[in-house]
């Protein structure tokens, strides 16, 4: 619908697999609001960047952020709600933040502020967020920055490569008086594995070691927001080593690598994929690793939950977890 800032420069190949990535592929008749992620190939030659100083932060940052030169992540806010003034009686509308930055908890959480109010008021909103977004400072690794945005101070430390695994990074004061107090964010990217593997821990080992060994895994996944979470959660249970091949938090039929990956003459690639669309049951089965997951819950306590080998018996269900 429309893209800001307006000198952001996509092209019609990526401006479609945006669309079609950004809303939930098969999404049945869930309402309210729902975040995820996706990662999609640059299409196209090589672009110059806002930051010509990628070889800096590169440089500093950890090899597990560093910033990607031929891949987007995309983070969407996604909102279904009834509405009878709408042709479909439905009002459905994403927010999605684009970014070469792999910093989800940042971007989700300042979905979390813009999008509610960019589906009030639209356009002007937007405009407003974007002019002070473009006063923040540059990520440094290392430096703990104060991103105001709405009336919201966010607060987050961009991680070093020379921090010690395990240790609290050096407290920074430069609180210069923060008003309001301000909403600080214990990590830009980190996910909480234990909430992402718990369906699956018993796994666990295996998971890591096809992670390590650059494995083809499919995660067959109820929505998006378990798919991308579980994606994630993967490749970054290598920290501090770098997940070197391809992973798609979100893949829908729609994407331009839909034959690539689905075709049976060739091997599978390389490469960790999120779906929700039960077609993929059928056109992934040759697939050498699938991992079913289901809604994310943390009820119940732990024991109960890891006899997951009962399911076996369920034959109802095509997608039991597993």
């Amino acid at each position: 619908q429309l893209v800001y800032p307006y000198d952001f420069r996509l092209t019609e190949k990526e401006k479609t697999s945006i669309c079609y990535l950004s809303f939930p592929d098969s999404y049945s008749g869930g309402l309210g609001d729902t975040q995820f992620s996706f990662r999609l190939r640059q299409s196209g030659g090589q672009r110059t960047t806002h930051y010509e100083d990628d070889g800096e932060y590169n440089r500093e940052a950890p090899l597990t952020l560093q910033r990607e030169s031929a891949h987007y992540f995309g983070y969407v806010y996604f909102r279904q709600v009834k509405d009878s003034s709408m042709k479909r009686g439905y009002f459905q509308k994403s927010l999605v933040l684009v970014s070469r930055l792999p910093y989800v908890n940042l971007f989700q959480s300042l979905l979390q502020l813009i999008a509610p109010e960019y589906f009030d008021k639209l356009e002007p909103c937007l405009e407003a967020v974007c002019n002070e977004i473009d006063q923040w400072p540059p990520p440094g690794p290392g430096q703990t920055l104060n991103l105001p945005v709405m009336g919201v101070v966010i607060q987050v430390r961009i991680p070093s490569r020379v921090d010690k695994p395990g240790s609290s990074p050096v407290k920074q004061f430069n609180q210069e008086n923060l008003l309001p107090a301000p909403l600080v964010l214990p990590s830009i990217h980190e996910l909480d594995l234990f909430r992402c593997f718990q369906p699956v821990l018993i796994h666990i080992q295996m998971l890591w070691e096809l992670m390590l060994l650059g494995e083809p895994v499919v995660v067959m996944a109820p929505s998006p927001t378990v798919s991308s979470e579980m994606v994630l959660a993967l490749t970054s249970c290598l920290a501090p080593l770098r997940y070197c091949c391809d992973y798609r938090p979100y893949f829908t039929i729609h994407d331009s690598e839909f034959k690539e990956y689905t075709t049976r003459t060739q091997a599978p690639p390389n490469i960790v994929v999120g779906v929700t669309n039960p077609f993929f049951i059928k056109t992934l089965q040759h697939w050498p690793h699938i991992l079913r997951v289901g809604e994310l819950r943390m009820s119940g306590d732990l024991p109960k939950q890891v006899k997951v080998k009962k399911l076996a018996k369920l034959k109802t269900l095509d997608t039991k977890p597993g």
